[in-house]
Parts: structure tokens; sequence; C-alpha cells
């Protein structure tokens, strides 16, 4: 038991197990469970001592927890999160940072960071985290994963502590591409893929990288045959970031600014600030920038169609350091174009998979591949596909 909780991965207490309640295709496997999704019998804590306090074990599993027993699966622990998952970098003040195997002296990113962590140090064979603003997408990044957002929607979201509910997905963590397809194969809505041929660089997202990200990412791209580029942005990045912060702010207020009004929790010192500034949010801000967010989603869907797929950064640098003085110097423009990279696909309520493809100064930074609505299953044969060339050309 005691291994287990090395990483930090797991919420304090005894480790949760439940066994698989059927055979079938992920037979033998174990996962997590982030605490924001239910699982019968305990009380999801959301990463606050007060939320945990104030709520009850849940009656039954979330749907995506029981599918996954029924397919065989066992569950192997709940996963710290930042406090009701109002973070991006994977600490969490009243119950520590959980390890980033890849890069121990290193944040592993967040929200879903106890996710990563159990994944990214061998404990489990996959885990379940929830995306709204990139908490998979900048941990898979951070720590070396593959990791995925569904389509919006395309997975049920009953017994999942709401944050920004028409951002909100639950996805899901491995360490390596056919692990992660052959959980999407009992997760997602059967289909019959349109394969994508075509990869396309988004010319404007690698100018927000770091230069040495951009670089390394590039030369993947290049070894992946990806020669065509665009701008998605328009030169509205700013926009951009702003129409998220808004639009998810005001939805997070609604979900659980009751809850903080009458409770008063404690929030660590560097959440506390964030809800307050959403309770600010008016209903002019959101009438402003809500016709934004409505042409990107109608723009995007309609040009990420065909068997085209988009390449991006997943996050803009590496993981950062932890207690690096001057550290909050950092996390402001850390915030500002991490958000931007993944408002493209949380805009769009388009599904994105992170690759583990490069490393810079020693830590792990992911390529992404954003793909149309519902075409999660072709993305993942993408994955798979572009994950063994680039393993092949290595390997020769």
């Amino acid at each position: 038991m005691q291994a287990y909780h090395a990483s930090s991965a797991f919420i304090p207490g005894p480790l949760l197990q439940v066994a698989a309640t059927a055979s079938g295709p992920l037979d033998e496997l174990s996962f997590a469970v982030k605490d924001l999704i239910d699982v019968a019998g305990t009380v999801t804590g959301g990463g606050n001592p007060d939320w945990l306090r104030t709520h009850d074990p849940a009656p039954r599993s979330a749907p995506v927890v029981e599918r996954l027993l029924a397919a065989g699966a066992s569950v192997l622990g709940k996963t710290i999160t930042d406090e009701l998952a109002f973070s991006l970098e994977g600490v969490n003040a009243h119950y520590g940072t959980p390890l980033n195997a890849a890069c121990p002296d290193r944040i592993p990113g967040g929200s879903s960071s106890g996710s990563a962590s159990a994944v990214a140090a061998g404990l489990v064979d996959f885990a379940l985290g929830t995306d709204t603003g990139g908490s998979v997408r900048v941990p898979a990044s951070f720590c070396g994963l593959h990791g995925i957002r569904p389509t919006h929607d395309a997975i049920p979201l009953d017994g999942v502590l709401p944050f920004a509910p028409s951002y909100d997905t639950i996805g899901w963590f491995a360490r390596d591409a056919a692990m992660l397809a052959r959980v999407g194969d009992v997760l997602l809505p059967q289909a019959i893929p349109t394969p994508i041929e075509t990869l396309v660089i988004v010319r404007d997202a690698f100018a927000i990288a770091d230069e040495p990200v951009a670089a390394a990412l590039r030369e993947v791209c290049q070894r992946l045959g990806a020669t065509q580029e665009i701008d998605v942005f328009g030169g509205a990045e700013a926009d951009w970031f702003e129409a998220y912060r808004i639009l998810q702010g005001a939805e997070n207020w609604r979900e659980l600014g009751p809850w903080i009004s009458a409770t008063k929790p404690t929030f660590g010192e560097a959440i506390a600030p964030r809800f307050a500034g959403t309770a600010e949010i008016t209903v002019d801000d959101v009438a402003r920038w809500q016709p934004l967010r409505d042409a990107i989603r109608t723009r995007l869907r309609a040009e990420l169609s065909g068997g085209i797929a988009w390449l991006i950064p997943t996050a803009p640098c590496i993981a950062l350091p932890k207690d690096m003085p001057g550290a909050g110097e950092q996390i402001g423009p850390f915030y500002g174009r991490a958000l931007t990279l993944t408002s493209i696909a949380g805009h769009a309520g388009l599904p994105q998979i992170s690759l583990p493809v490069a490393t810079v100064d020693g830590c792990p930074v992911g390529l992404s591949i954003i793909g149309g609505a519902g075409q999660d299953r072709a993305l993942l044969d993408a994955a798979r596909r572009l994950a063994a060339r680039l393993h092949n050309r290595t390997s020769t």
C-alpha cells in the first residue's frame, strides 16, 4: 500500500479498490479515478476538505466508471485534483503536489494531476480525468503521457462534479496509444470513422509556444510528413483567451457559487482569488463574448471535417519547476498562453489527443491532434499510426 502512495497521486486515506463487475475487453487492467468523479459508497472530495465535509457518499458510480468496471477493469485509487478543478498546475494546498515521474523537480500540471501521476508512475494502466480548459491535455504534455479530451458530450457527465458544463469533458491518460484506444473502444459512441489522411500545422498556435518547444515539435511534424500550414486565431489570440475566461468563469460561478457563498470554504492562496473573480462576471460580459465563441464553434466544425486534423503544441512550455523563485510572475503568462492553445478544441467542443513525441531540456512535450466533432475514434486510430511511425523511425 505504501508504494502506491509514494507518488502522492492518491487522496489521503486507505486506497480505494473496486473489483470489475464483469469480464470484457479490459480484463485484468486497473484504473484510477479523479476525485471529481463519483465512485459508489465514497464521497467525491473535489480536492477541498470543505467540499468533502459537506457532501455525502455517492449512491452510485458515475456511468463512465460503471462502464469500465463492466468491461473488466478494476478501480485502484481515487486521485488528487486541484481544488474543484480550478488550476492547470497540479498543486493542491491541502493535499500536496502529485509526483511528475518524468520530471520529479517539476509540477505535474492540473487539475487531473493525480491521475496523470498515477499513470506516469506505472501504478495503474490508465486513469480518468476531466478536461475543461486543458486539465487532461496539459498534464499529459508535462508528464509524457497520451491523453485525450473527447468531443464535448461524447461521454455522459452524470456523476461528475461540474466546473463549466458547456466545456467540461471526461478524458483519460495512458502510457501508450494502444491503451488509450482500448479505453476509447469501451467509452466512446459506436461510429465508423473517416480516416485522418491530412495533417495540417496550425502556424499561429506554434507561435504561442516557447521557441525550443515549437522547434522540437516542428521537427516531429516534418517526420510525420505534415507540410500544410494555416492560421486559426486570425490575430485575435487575446480575444479567444478572454472569451474562454469569461464564459467558463460565469458557468463556474453558476454551478459552484451557491455552495461557496453558503459554506465559505477555505481555498488555497492561489485558488481563492480565482473563485472570487468568477463572482464578478456580469450578464453583459457573457453577452459580449458568447457570440465570438459561437462563431468559432461554427467555423472550426466546418473546417475540420472529411479526414483533416490539426497539429498544435499541447502546452506552450515544459512543466514549470516546483517552488521556483519568481514562479508567481510566470503563472499568469503561462495561463494566458496555455488556455489560448486549449481554447481551440474547448470553444468548438472538438476532440484532441496529446502525444508525447519529444523532450526539451530533458522534459516531455506533447504534440496534439485536433479532429472534427465526433471523430474521436478516427483520432485514436491516427494516434496509433503516428506513434508507430515515430517509433519505427526512431528505432531504425
